[in-house]
C-alpha cells in the first residue's frame, strides 16, 4: 500500500511539473504568437504603439521560467513565499537571464528541460525543509530556494544544453538526406520537440536550419498543432483548441509523456505535413523554423520564399489552414472514432 502510494505520488508530481510547465508556456508565449506578426503590419501606422507592444510581448517570453515555476507551486498547493521562491529559482537557471560586466540581460526564453529540472530541484528543497525553519520561514526559504536550487539550476544549464546539441546533430544529419525523406523525418523530428520540454526554435536556430528542410519543421509541426487541436475539441472548448495551433501544441506536453500513444497520429499528421513541404519546396529561415503556423511566422517566411502573387497565398492557405484541419479531423476519425487507439478525454487540458 505504501509503495502504491509512493508510486502515485511521484506519478501525480511528475505530472504537476509537466502541466505547471505547460500553463506558463501558453502564458508567456501566446501573447507574442497572437500579437506579433499584427504589431509589426501595423508599425507604418502607429510606429509608438505597435512597437510598444511588440517589446511588451517580447519580454513577457522571457518570463516563461518564473511563469512555469509559479504554476508548478500552485499545482502543489504551496503558499506565496513558497510559489515565489519556486518562481525565483527557475529564472536563474532557465538561462534567460545572464550576467555579464556587472549588467543583468533578459534575453529569449530560456532552456525548457532547465527549467522543468531547476523547478524540480526548488520544489524538493521546500518539500526537505517543510516547518523546519519555524518563524524564520519568510525570511531564509526564498534565500536557500534562490541560490541552492536557482545556484545549481545555473551550473547544470552548459550540460543540458548538450542534450540540445546533440539532437541538432541528428536533426542535422537528416538535411543531407532525399528531400522527400527528409521532410517526412525533419517533420517528424519537430513535432516530437515542440510537445516536449525541448525547444524547436532552439534546435532550428542552433544548426542554422534553412530552406525546405525549414519549411518542413514548421509544416510538420503546424499538422501536429492542428491535429491534437481537432482530437481533443470536445473536452477543451473552442478558446483552448485554438490555443494549439496560434499559440503553441507544447501546451499537450504532459499528456503526450503520461500518454506515449498519442504521439502515433501526431507523428503520423507531421511526415505527412513534412512531406508536402518537400514536394511543394516550402522553404523558411532558421528564426522562422520551430514556429508552426503560430503568430503566422511560418506561413509569411515561406510566402517570402516565393513568387508574390495570389497563387502562393492560395497555396499557403491550403498547406496552413485547409489540408491541415482535414488532416486533423482525418486523425480524429482514425484514431478516435474508428479505431478506439485513444480518447478525446486523453488530451484533455485544465487551464
Amino acid at each position: 500500500m505504501t509503495e502504491s502510494k509512493e508510486t502515485n505520488g511521484l506519478k501525480q508530481g511528475t505530472l504537476n511539473i509537466l502541466n505547471g510547465i505547460g500553463l506558463g508556456v501558453i502564458a508567456a508565449l501566446v501573447p507574442a504568437a497572437i500579437l506579433g506578426q499584427l504589431m509589426k503590419a501595423l508599425l507604418g501606422v502607429a510606429p509608438a504603439f505597435a512597437q510598444t507592444v511588440i517589446n511588451i510581448t517580447t519580454f513577457t517570453q522571457s518570463l516563461l521560467a518564473a511563469m512555469a515555476g509559479f504554476c508548478v507551486a500552485y499545482l502543489f498547493q504551496m503558499n506565496m513565499i513558497q510559489m515565489c521562491s519556486v518562481a525565483a529559482a527557475a529564472m536563474i537557471g532557465s538561462g534567460a537571464v545572464t550576467f555579464k560586466n556587472g549588467l543583468i540581460m533578459v534575453a529569449g526564453t530560456g532552456d525548457v528541460i532547465n527549467i522543468g529540472l531547476t523547478i524540480t530541484l526548488a520544489i524538493l528543497l521546500i518539500k526537505l525543509i517543510g516547518n523546519k525553519l519555524g518563524s524564520y520561514t519568510t525570511i531564509l526559504l526564498p534565500i536557500i530556494v534562490l541560490v541552492v536550487g536557482g545556484g545549481i539550476g545555473l551550473l547544470i544549464l552548459p550540460y543540458v544544453k548538450t542534450v540540445t546539441t546533440f539532437i541538432g546533430m541528428i536533426v542535422m544529419a537528416f538535411t543531407k538526406l532525399q528531400p522527400l525523406l527528409m521532410g517526412v523525418l525533419i517533420g517528424m523530428s519537430f513535432a516530437a520537440m515542440i510537445v516536449s520540454p525541448i525547444s524547436s526554435v532552439g534546435i532550428a536556430v542552433a544548426i542554422g536550419l534553412t530552406g525546405v528542410a525549414s519549411g518542413a519543421a514548421n509544416l510538420g509541426i503546424t499538422g501536429a498543432a492542428y491535429t491534437l487541436g481537432i482530437m481533443s475539441y470536445s473536452v477543451n472548448g473552442m478558446g483552448t483548441t485554438l490555443a494549439h495551433f496560434i499559440g503553441t501544441p507544447k501546451i499537450q506536453m504532459a499528456n503526450m509523456l503520461e500518454k506515449p500513444k498519442l504521439f502515433v497520429p501526431v507523428l503520423l499528421s507531421s511526415a505527412l505535413s513534412g512531406l508536402l513541404a518537400a514536394i511543394f519546396n516550402l522553404q523558411g529561415t532558421p528564426n522562422s523554423a520551430g514556429f508552426g503556423f503560430s503568430g503566422l511566422i511560418g506561413p509569411l517566411a515561406a510566402y517570402a520564399k516565393m513568387t508574390p502573387g495570389w497563387g502562393s497565398i492560395i497555396l499557403l492557405t491550403v498547406l496552413y489552414v485547409v489540408y491541415p484541419v482535414a488532416l486533423g479531423f482525418f486523425m480524429r476519425w482514425l484514431f478516435i472514432d474508428r479505431l478506439s487507439f485513444a480518447q478525446a478525454e486523453d488530451l484533455r487540458l485544465e487551464v
